[in-house]
């Protein structure tokens, strides 16, 4: 491996690895983004509380079987079999040929969607029960209690593990590479294919994704670190005169 050579070949490529980069962050920011509302909605619709009989507990036990299939797909399927399945699956059988840009962002959404639903439900029945209680007892209904209760807590407690699914996209979005999205780690191949230095082009690629993903780790713990406050406080008294 030649520092020269890495040198010369970042200099003559490095719109290529920059046009990478910033795709591999865009479909990563929407598909996360997306993702966390998709999970947000299914984790909250996996928490509602079964009726006793009658046709909504028929409905809602149909529903939370489905959204489980889903569940358990996304998260035992490796991304880059969805990304073909949906693709190729999508021209073959339905003669559709979409998008690659959308379908990886598609992709992205609802892969992140399944993980991100776990953490939700997760984040909410971690949440005491006697905050449901309290809530029923003055009167509110559950889509009341989830909105202005539960919610905002499960919200700023799962921040971490969201900011996790973000840097875990900017890495699997490189997947996405079999359906011909022209992703950081497709424009490396295409550049290593034509000069033959395979190393050299794929270091400078790692060097790229571990910027990308410290920096981006740093902003989300700036961020979670204000959210939390000041780790000291002083009383204020009022003075009476």
């Amino acid at each position: 491996m030649s520092l020269e050579v890495m040198k010369n070949m970042l200099i003559k490529n490095w719109p290529f690895f920059l046009r990478g980069a910033g795709i591999t962050l865009w479909i990563s920011i929407i598909g996360t983004i997306i993702g966390a509302i998709i999970g947000l909605l299914v984790g909250v619709v996996r928490t509602i509380p079964l009726p006793e009989e009658g046709g909504k507990r028929t409905v809602l036990r149909i529903v939370n079987r489905i959204l489980a299939m889903y569940i358990g797909f996304f998260r035992g399927t490796p991304m880059m079999v969805q990304a073909m399945v949906i693709y190729f699956g999508t021209a073959s059988v339905f003669q559709i040929q979409i998008n690659r840009l959308f379908a990886a962002i598609f992709i992205v959404s609802i892969n992140t969607g399944a993980y991100m639903s776990e953490i939700v439900r997760g984040g909410i029945n971690s949440v005491d029960k006697g905050q449901f209680e309290a809530a029923h007892a003055i009167g509110m209904d559950h889509v009341t209690t989830m909105k202005e209760i539960i919610l905002p807590q499960v919200i700023r407690n799962i921040l971490p593990a969201t900011g996790n699914e973000f840097v875990v996209n900017i890495k699997d979005t490189s997947m996405l590479s079999v359906i011909g999205v022209t992703e950081l780690f497709f424009q490396t191949n295409s550049i290593a294919g034509a000069s033959f230095k395979y190393t050299e082009a794929f270091f400078i690629t790692s060097v790229i994704y571990l910027v990308m993903t410290m920096t981006v780790t740093k902003i989300l713990r700036t961020f979670e670190d204000k959210l939390a406050g000041a780790d000291t406080y002083s009383m204020v008294e009022d003075k009476v005169e």
